[in-house]
């Protein structure tokens, strides 16, 4: 209520006696036609009323004004030293921020005096101008510390009704108020509180400190290992691994369990995460090194989970993250917490394991969920290459050799992969339904339908990322490292990242699949095309297991020279490739940057990829990346040769692959703003250590 409210409200209560004499002469001159006499009588006695009303109201009315004024003048000093005295910091600033008072607990804690009038942001560092603009609340919250203290700035904007006295100039204020400075026209102030929440804060990191982390370790290439030592050395080497766990784990204080061989479990507090974190988990690094009769590197993943509601959701959430480092090829770290998840990786190639069992089982494992579908839908991602369409006719070959029907959706046909499609038309004995488009695939699929997907383990990076709401069995084949996103609940999946390709594991799984399964010459070229592009002519990410593939595909039928015409591309794209090499810009000394506009070619984004591999071959150059514009996107396309892992550079803007071949997607950006992005990039990763040139 203002200050106008309650001088109306004061004046109606002393004005109702004079209301009560207007109400008692009307009933007098209504008692009058009634009886002449008793209205005499009862006239008298309001004459009476009268001269005694006026007489109070002439001698009390000084001593009633003198009353309101002490009591308006109590009141306000009480209010004002309750205010000063209040046992929280509390102080008021104008609109630009400058301090305008502030309460005797506010001077304690800032050492300054009611005169102070400098900007706030002088005392509290995080309240500035722009963070008090950014809020158009009438109340918000800051944190702030100060004095080795931590507090919470309660923000609140009021209004302050300015009048003008009439009369005398009394400033009411006067000598009960210290808040000065106020010009006449402003009329908006902000008050601070300032909360001491030291205690509720150390209190709450004490609890996050004693939470738990539960973690797995895994020796990735144990089979190996251990089978290229003796059983004496075997022991030694097992030993000493446990050892090197052991240890590095008591710094913080954890529980180490051995589950098996080459698996461990680790409990510990959280406290310890941050320091092991700061390390890099150099274990990995030092479990490299030992050396114990075994010629081959050993390697270990390791999943840490923690945040989670109950000790069995963070015992999932190390399952899980140790899931998600075998699936990136292992030899990393991986803490997940919640639904936020860290890469720690160790400098180095994949690790190529030379078992076949896996392959094996995963071959026998798809051929009983095959047997169970009528419908079988594959695809690869979006704007298909070689190695997602040689792996697609692969498990057709599949499917056919089962008597089944199985679909292939692809929405774009390059001019790439044009002369490879044009083999699979009705004539040849191919259905004509074999190529389904997006739209043509969820109007055909139900529940019941088998989605295999293939190079690519991200849902929005498909052809058709509805197909993987629509159907609840899906099957997944992919030779790149798994991310954050991925296919949710496959019933089978198969990834393996140090593969080359993923035609190399359909390969592999096709030699498994049946004793003799059929497969046709041009069906053979198009896996091994799909080998051959993705190892750049078998230059980069080549093993044992790859020239075996390609060894079966030739006895397949796949003939060599067939498939480098298949491969052959235009004039145009041939030049285009050479404007990209042309127009490389060198960044620090080491990382070749393109730009491509891809205006004028059919698969802009192949002839990218196809640059960025021939930059390689300039002298001094450790990583490239070529960035093209297509639909809308901005696609990257980066290599490496062996220095330089280009896959944790791509994760960082939103995409992924592997050590020497990654790539990303980026929507709603233009092409320079994603070519500062990856140098700023680089230069963080080169400060933090990352990268070592």
């Amino acid at each position: 209520m203002n200050s106008n409210n309650g001088a109306n409200n004061l004046r109606r209560y002393l004005q109702l006696p004079l209301y009560m004499l207007i109400v008692f002469t009307a009933g007098n001159v209504f008692i009058y036609f009634r009886d002449v006499k008793s209205g005499a009588v009862i006239s008298a006695v309001i004459i009476f009323y009268a001269i005694i009303l006026t007489i109070s109201y002439k001698a009390g009315r000084k001593r009633i004004n003198e009353d309101i004024v002490y009591f308006a003048t109590q009141y306000s000093s009480v209010q004002h030293e309750l205010l000063d005295e209040f046992q929280v910091p509390y102080g008021l600033i104008d609109m630009s921020g400058k301090m305008l008072w502030m309460n005797r607990e506010m001077m304690d804690l800032t050492g300054k005096d009611k005169h102070y009038r400098k900007s706030v942001t002088s005392l509290f560092s995080e309240i500035t101008r722009e963070e008090l603009d950014r809020h158009e609340e009438d109340s918000f919250t800051i944190s702030l510390d100060y004095s080795d203290r931590k507090f919470e700035a309660k923000i609140q904007k009021i209004t302050v009704e300015m009048t003008q006295a009439s009369g005398d100039n009394t400033d009411s204020n006067a000598g009960n108020n210290d808040i000065t400075g106020i010009d006449d026209d402003i009329n908006k102030l902000m008050a601070i509180l300032l909360f001491d929440v030291t205690e509720v804060e150390n209190l709450r990191k004490e609890n996050t400190d004693q939470r738990m982390v539960s973690g797995l370790i895994y020796v990735d290439n144990s089979d190996e290992v251990f089978d290229s030592v003796d059983e004496v050395k075997k022991s030694l080497l097992i030993a000493i691994i446990d050892r090197k766990i052991n240890k590095y784990f008591q710094r913080a204080k954890a529980i180490v369990r051995k589950l098996d061989d080459d698996k461990y479990f680790v409990v510990f507090k959280q406290m310890y995460l941050k320091e092991l974190e700061e390390d890099k988990f150099s274990l990995i690094e030092d479990i490299k090194s030992t050396k114990a009769g075994n010629d081959i590197e050993i390697t270990l993943s390791i999943g840490l989970g923690y945040g989670g509601e109950s000790y069995t959701q963070c015992a999932e959430y190390s399952r899980a993250a140790i899931d998600l480092a075998m699936g990136r090829g292992g030899s990393q770290v991986v803490v997940k917490n919640g639904e936020d998840v860290s890469y720690f990786s160790s400098r180095g190639r994949e690790f190529e394991r030379n078992t076949r069992v896996k392959a094996r089982m995963k071959a026998q494992a798809l051929r009983e969920i095959m047997e169970t579908r009528e419908n079988i839908m594959i695809m690869g991602h979006s704007i298909a290459d070689v190695d997602s369409f040689g792996a697609a006719i692969g498990i057709f070959c599949a499917a056919r050799d089962m008597g089944k029907t199985a679909r292939i959706v692809i929405n774009t046909v390059t001019s790439s992969l044009n002369p490879l499609v044009e083999n699979f038309t009705p004539e040849n004995g191919y259905p004509a339904d074999m190529f389904l488009t997006s739209a043509q695939a969820v109007e055909m699929a139900n529940a019941q339908t088998l989605v295999i997907v293939v190079d690519t383990n991200r849902p929005s990076y498909t052809d058709c990322p509805e197909l993987l709401g629509i159907s609840k069995s899906i099957v997944v084949f992919d030779h790149h490292r798994v991310g954050n996103e991925k296919v949710n609940n496959p019933v089978l999946s198969y990834i393996e990242p140090y593969a080359s390709s993923v035609c190399e594991m359909i390969a592999e799984v096709l030699q498994y699949f049946s004793e003799k399964i059929n497969i046709k010459p041009h069906e053979a070229d198009c896996i091994y095309a799909g080998i051959l592009i993705d190892t750049n002519n078998f230059m980069t990410k080549t093993g044992v297991r790859t020239f075996e593939a390609a060894a079966y595909l030739r006895r397949c039928g796949a003939e060599v020279t067939r498939v480098r015409k298949l491969l052959r591309e235009d004039m145009s794209a041939y030049k285009a490739r050479a404007e990209i090499v042309r127009h490389a810009e060198v960044y620090k000394g080491f990382f070749a940057i393109s730009v491509f506009e891809g205006s004028g070619l059919e698969s802009p984004t192949v002839v990218g990829a196809k640059a960025a591999n021939e930059l390689l071959n300039i002298v001094g150059i450790k990583a490239s990346f070529v960035l093209t514009e297509y639909q809308n996107k901005i696609f990257v396309s980066s290599r490496s040769i062996d220095e330089i892992d280009v896959q944790l550079i791509m994760e960082r803007l939103g995409g992924g692959g592997h050590l020497n071949v990654a790539g990303a997607q980026i929507e709603n950006s233009t092409i320079e703003e994603v070519k500062l992005r990856i140098q700023q990039i680089l230069d963080d990763m080169m400060e933090e250590g990352e990268i070592v040139l």
